[in-house]
């Protein structure tokens, strides 16, 4: 038996600007997992069982070196993609490839199914793609294990930055630089995956972050799912419309994020406080400019009561609803601020940084199956 997990994440600062080219945003992965666990197939039908679907089960068999799902229509999108992406990997080392079984538990939504924002798509994927790795006995490193995960992901969403794929196998706090998504899916058509992987990815950066030792990040939900694909499309059609205010917003978001990233090198809390307000007022004003609504006003009524007690908070990710966070000293009365949260119908996530250990790394042995 095989298990990985992979963390959920939240952005704190540098959202919408982060979909394009070459553009930072900061994130915190999460002691929240989606874990996969892999075991031999009895027979020659394998399957794929997610606690998260209520227990939904999906077969598949192998014919050759495909893998052939018997529904059409399913809810396993990332992980089929996950897994067709690791076999390609492991295909082109001449690896052969097994028949097993998959089951994946998410502790990324709520005992209820309350759905916090937490970015399960990039966890399972990068939960699935781990394991598999695992199983076949690749020989990858956190960098090759983030490329096939976006890879896997793009594949299934075709949008996004995938920095919510980045903090799932790096962990901790990073600084993350998106890559030009228009380069891969082209050279997709012209190169394999051992080629592909061992290139460096145009406008690429992840870089580890410290956080100052007096930082405390509070995480409130205000219990509305919100869609980031649909909130990006709105934004998208504000670009067209006013690419001049557009890019006006994407110079000052990034200006902000390489100054906040400033104030992680230095330790300088006050630093980073003031730029996830900074932050929060560009956000604002992209969502007057555009129409589109980013801080609902539960979650502006989660910033104000922050903001009382000396923290800093803004939306996270693409607003609408979903999760806000707070940067505040770990010092201040932070349980008046949770318990002014709660009188507001605000749920607190008892959330804590997590960091991912390295990835286990194998020297290829192509076995019989």
């Amino acid at each position: 038996m095989i298990t990985a997990k992979a963390p959920g994440k939240l952005y704190i600062a540098g959202e919408y600007a982060v979909v394009e080219n070459g553009y930072p945003a900061i994130l915190v992965a999460l002691n929240q997992f989606v874990t996969c666990t892999i075991t031999e197939a009895k027979d020659e039908v394998g399957q794929i069982i997610s606690r998260q679907y209520h227990d939904n089960s999906l077969q598949w068999r192998r014919r050759g070196d495909q893998m052939v799902v018997d529904k059409r229509d399913n809810p396993f999108s990332y992980i089929l993609s996950a897994i067709n992406v690791t076999e390609e990997f492991a295909r082109s080392l001449n690896q052969r490839l097994g028949i097993y079984n998959i089951r994946i538990d998410s502790q990324l939504d709520s005992q209820s199914g309350k759905k916090y924002g937490l970015g399960s798509s990039a966890a399972v994927t990068v939960a699935t793609v781990k394991a598999l790795c695992e199983y076949y006995q690749l020989p990858v490193n956190k960098e090759m294990i983030f490329k096939l995960s976006s890879i896997a992901h793009f594949d299934v969403q075709g949008n996004g930055s995938l920095g919510d794929v980045a903090a799932s196998v790096y962990g901790g706090w990073i600084a993350y630089r998106s890559f030009d998504r228009q380069w891969l899916s082209e050279q997709r058509h012209y190169l394999d995956l051992p080629a592909l992987l061992s290139l460096p990815w145009p406008d690429l950066k992840i870089e580890p972050l410290d956080a100052p030792a007096n930082l405390a990040l509070l995480i409130g939900w205000t219990g509305k799912p919100a869609s980031t694909s649909r909130l990006v499309d709105k934004i998208s059609l504000f670009k067209a419309k006013q690419q001049d205010e557009y890019h006006r917003f994407l110079d000052r978001s990034k200006a902000c994020i390489h100054r906040m990233i400033d104030g992680f090198h230095t330790g300088d809390l006050d630093k980073i406080k003031e730029e996830i307000r900074y932050n929060r007022n560009l956000l604002q004003e992209l969502a007057h400019r555009s129409g589109v609504q980013i801080e609902t006003p539960l979650l502006k009524k989660l910033c104000q009561i922050a903001e009382e007690f000396g923290g800093a908070a803004k939306t996270s990710g693409a607003g609408g609803g979903d999760c806000g966070i707070v940067a505040i000293d770990g010092h201040a009365d932070l349980p008046t601020v949770l318990d002014s949260w709660a009188k507001s119908r605000i749920e607190h996530l008892p959330l804590s940084v997590y960091f991912v250990n390295n990835i286990r790394r194998y020297t290829l042995q192509v076995k019989q199956r």
